[in-house]
């Protein structure tokens, strides 16, 4: 069955335009409750009722068809018979078994503490500073990694859910055959590194991060068959990275932090860098204009939680220069994310 077509923003009435994107958090939240009662899961092995999912989910028969039927509206689900629905090519990107599962992103983006701070988001416009710690009195990785641990893994878990589908468009666009060390700068759990070294067999690799993420490395490192040619390096970024390689990759780091915090860690990387050696930043650059971009709508997550920001080719280059660098090319990849290569000067 195929979906009606929603009409693009751009093709609809302004009042109406503005009305769809006020609205858009009851959307938002009715995907996060589907992820969170695992609908998409629960209709992998053909259509069922509202009535069968209540019972499966625990809640109530009438509340839930009500939010089935607005899923459906949308395009994430569809009703195939009385109160009777199915997964679309969307919801099954919700499933937990997808290889393109949106799930922990879901999961993660509209955890009822997230959704405080992007509800406090005026206060970062005002003041420039993060939400997070104005409503949770802590940064938010002192929050995931300290203060709320379970918090902290639904976050690992939608990192490594989003590498899943950058990874790919990175070995695509990226030829990585004359580097013999290759590290990965705040590498989380080795996702990336893991995926660079099993298509390059002759390469090893550096994983640098802090302890608190790297006791879940080696698991992941195993899953890629590479875990004999990694070196695991516990430490922060901040102070020293000690760490010599032929390449040095930072995927969404950079866009963490404004470039007061940038040039300190990208000043670490080149007091020990060789100097042949050249620098990955591995984020969304974004376009001039009023071009859509996701990293448009990303660089607000950036205002509103860690204090960083999404940058354009001019800001990439602007900071590379004062942390001592040349930024030689952008890599375009299939993906929201381009590849931003630099040297030292």
């Amino acid at each position: 069955m195929t979906e009606a077509p929603q009409p693009a923003p751009q093709q609809m009435q302004p009042e109406a335009m503005i009305m769809m994107l006020a609205t858009g958090a009851f959307v938002s939240q009715a995907v996060y409750c589907a992820a969170h009662l695992r609908i998409a899961d629960l209709l992998a092995g053909g259509p069922r009722s509202a009535d069968e999912l209540a019972v499966e989910t625990q809640t109530d028969p009438h509340s839930l068809y009500r939010l089935l039927r607005s899923l459906a509206s949308v395009g994430v689900l569809t009703e195939v018979g009385s109160k009777t629905f199915a997964n679309t090519p969307a919801s099954e990107t919700l499933r937990v078994d997808s290889p393109t599962s949106q799930r922990d992103m879901v999961l993660m983006i509209n955890d009822p503490e997230h959704v405080r701070v992007i509800s406090n988001m005026l206060y970062s416009v005002r003041t420039g500073k993060p939400a997070w710690e104005h409503v949770h009195g802590v940064s938010v990785f002192e929050y995931f990694y300290e203060v709320n641990k379970p918090a902290g893994e639904v976050f690992n878990q939608a990192m490594t859910s989003f590498s899943r589908q950058t990874i790919p468009a990175i070995l695509a666009a990226y030829d990585f055959s004359d580097a013999a060390t290759i590290t990965d700068i705040a590498g989380g759990v080795g996702h990336l590194l893991g995926a660079v070294l099993q298509k390059y067999p002759n390469a090893t690799g550096v994983l640098f991060e802090i302890p608190q993420v790297l006791a879940h490395a080696p698991a992941m490192l195993d899953s890629y068959d590479v875990s004999d040619r990694v070196e695991i390096a516990a430490g922060d970024f901040t102070e020293a990275i000690p760490v010599k390689a032929d390449v040095y990759m930072l995927k969404h780091i950079i866009h963490d932090w404004y470039d007061d915090k940038c040039q300190k860690i990208l000043g670490n990387i080149r007091e020990s860098m060789p100097d042949d050696a050249r620098v990955l930043i591995i984020d969304a650059v974004i376009p001039p204009g009023n071009d859509s971009h996701p990293g448009k709508i990303l660089d607000l997550e950036m205002l509103i939680s860690p204090g960083g920001m999404e940058r354009t080719a001019e800001e990439f280059e602007s900071l590379l220069t004062k942390s001592g660098f040349k930024m030689t090319r952008i890599i375009p990849t299939p993906s929201p994310i381009s590849i931003v290569e630099a040297v030292k000067t």
